[in-house]
This record gives C-alpha cells, sequence and structure tokens, in this order.
C-alpha cells in the first residue's frame, strides 16, 4: 500500500551504490541523438554530458537517481538494485492461453533498460496491426499511423506508471484478436476523476520527464483520449480499461470485441445463461500448462510465471471452482482436465 500512496518518492531517490559508471553510454547517447533530431533547437541539446544528465535528473549529487538507472543504465547495475528487472513480452499464437497450441511463439529478451525496451517492443506491435516497419532516413522508426500512436502511447504510459519495486512484473500480451497492457501499480485516483479532471499524477515524475523531453508521451494527462481516438480510427471500437487495487489494464482488440460470459464495457461477468465462466489471463497460463503436462508442480509453475506458490495455488483453486480441472491423487497424482 505504501508505494501506491507514495507516487513518485522510491523512484526519483538517489540510489547512492550506482554511478555514471552503472550508464549504458550506447543508450546515452541513443536518447541525446534522439532529442537533436526530433527537437534540434532544444537547449538541452548545447548541454555537457554530465550538466544534461542532471538537468534530466538521470543523475543527482554525483549518483544516478533510480529513474535514471531504470531508463539508462546498464542491465547488470539494473539487476542488482531490482532483481528480475523486465518488461514480460509474449506474442500467443491463439485468442486465449487454452487455445494456443504452445505456451508463446515468441517471447522478449531481456534488454538494457528502459529506452531500450521501448524501441523493441514499438517494433513488435507494429507487426501486431498489419503494418511493416518503416525507417526514416535518420534510422527512426515511422509511427504516424493513429493505431501506433495509440499503442505508443498505452507502452509509454505503462513504463511511466509502472512499481518496478512490485513483485508483480508489467507485461504486454499480443494474441490473435488483442493486445493487452497490464501494468503493476494502480492509478493514483478512480480512472474516471483522472479523465474528467485533466489529472497528470505519474507514479515516476522522472521518467514522465524523460519521456516528455523527447515527445514521447503527452504534456498533461494520461493519454487516454490519444489512446482512445487513435484505436477509434483503426478498428471502430475504443480500447477497454480496467482498474484493480494493484493493476491497471488496457486491452485493444483488433476487431469488434467479442463477449464473454455477460462480460460488458470492460467488466467480466460470472456464469450466466449455463456458459463457462470465463478464466482470467493468468488462470488461463496455468491451465494451458496443465493441459501440457498434466503432472506439472506448483513450484514449477511459480517459477514460469515469476509468482510464488501461495498464488499458483489460488489460480489451481479457481480452476477447480470453474470445473475446469479435478486432481486425481495425491504425491505423484495428476491433473484431470475436464474442459477443453
Amino acid at each position: 500500500m505504501y508505494r501506491d500512496q507514495a507516487f513518485g518518492t522510491r523512484s526519483s531517490e538517489s540510489a547512492k551504490e550506482f554511478t555514471l559508471a552503472d550508464l549504458d553510454m550506447t543508450s546515452v547517447k541513443e536518447f541525446r541523438s534522439y532529442l537533436s533530431r526530433i527537437d534540434p533547437t532544444h537547449p538541452y541539446n548545447k548541454l555537457s554530458e554530465d550538466i544534461f544528465l542532471q538537468k534530466v535528473r538521470i543523475t543527482d549529487n554525483g549518483n544516478l537517481t533510480y529513474s535514471g538507472l531504470f531508463f539508462l543504465g546498464s542491465n547488470d547495475a539494473i539487476q542488482k538494485a531490482v532483481p528480475d528487472f523486465r518488461i514480460d513480452y509474449l506474442e500467443i499464437p491463439g485468442t486465449s492461453y487454452s487455445d494456443s497450441s504452445v505456451l508463446y511463439s515468441y517471447r522478449l529478451d531481456e534488454q538494457e533498460n528502459l529506452w531500450q525496451y521501448f524501441f523493441v517492443i514499438m517494433r513488435r506491435l507494429h507487426n501486431a496491426v498489419d503494418l511493416p516497419f518503416q525507417m526514416d532516413s535518420e534510422g527512426f522508426g515511422r509511427e504516424d499511423q493513429p493505431q501506433l500512436s495509440a499503442l505508443r502511447e498505452a507502452l509509454v504510459n505503462m513504463l511511466m506508471h509502472a512499481d518496478y519495486f512490485s513483485q508483480m512484473k508489467s507485461r504486454i500480451r499480443v494474441f490473435k484478436n488483442r493486445i493487452e497492457f497490464l501494468n503493476a501499480g494502480a492509478l493514483p485516483q478512480d480512472l474516471e476523476m483522472i479523465r474528467s479532471g485533466d489529472m497528470s499524477l505519474p507514479r515516476n515524475p522522472i521518467l514522465a520527464k524523460l519521456f516528455r523531453v523527447v515527445n514521447l508521451a503527452e504534456n498533461a494527462g494520461y493519454g487516454f483520449d490519444k489512446m482512445e481516438e487513435g484505436w477509434k480510427h483503426y478498428t471502430g471500437t475504443a480500447p477497454i480499461f480496467e482498474q484493480g487495487t494493484n493493476f491497471t489494464k488496457v486491452e485493444f482488440w483488433l476487431s469488434a470485441r467479442e463477449i464473454h460470459g455477460g462480460q460488458k464495457g470492460g467488466q467480466k461477468g460470472g456464469q450466466k445463461g449455463g456458459q463457462t465462466e470465463p478464466l482470467t489471463s493468468r488462470q488461463e497460463e496455468v491451465f494451458s500448462m496443465l493441459k501440457n503436462r498434466n503432472t506439472i508442480g506448483r513450484k514449477e509453475i511459480a517459477a514460469q510465471l515469476h509468482i510464488n506458490e501461495s498464488a499458483v495455488q489460488k489460480l489451481l483453486d479457481a480452476l477447480k471452482d470453474k470445473g475446469y480441472i479435478q486432481r486425481e491423487g495425491m504425491k505423484g497424482g495428476y491433473w484431470k482436465i475436464l474442459k477443453e
């Protein structure tokens, strides 16, 4: 709860054990080059490297800030500060985990830092909306299509507002019929209150500044309008926003959104009219694992999903309650699949 209440407090702090030597200098050069390209007259372009890094709050009195470390640091240094730091990006060749022949067809490798994650993920998202990745004359990707602007806004919002100190990792799932962004950390206020009040309270204000300096994020608000307008232009439907106590989720459907079990307006219902109660994304992941190997244990599931065993047990209990699985035998037993 403290992390949710103290927005920006931890990531804005000086990481006293990390210095300029822990930056990835390739990323620093790329960031400065990007700024000089998109805004040649920006006053930061004339600054020396040390002053520039101080101005954008990468450094603080000779040390890196946590945000500076996450944004332009080396992966080795970031992992020392936050073990298992990553943005979890998967492409699943199905409309759910359960109807996919494999758990995933592509998983993004670890990248050096958030700056590198941003560009690699945007290249993959180009493919997801059936647009070839095009480079301009200076080697940067073109993102002038409204659907790409919508996805870019969602990605930047995820990176700016994630709780990087949480055990829950921000993730992106690209299914055949939709793209899901699930962020670790709730919004500071109710979603409708934020939208109606043009409120801007990023969890990580330094990260927000870094993305805004290079015009990759809105200067006010959370970019909801850009996401909605861009996606409506592409599919005729708006993205679906869902807010939980410790997460924020956005779904971009690639065609008219399917209705499951009375689902309406982003709210998921239970069983209705004899229909099977739908699974959550995490439950579908576990169910797919059990279908692939019905003797898999909690420890292995926990390791693959990067969650603890008690969380796995809750997921298994939910699958049993919904009638998808049944345990046969105790030690040395297996999971019987009741529904496909």
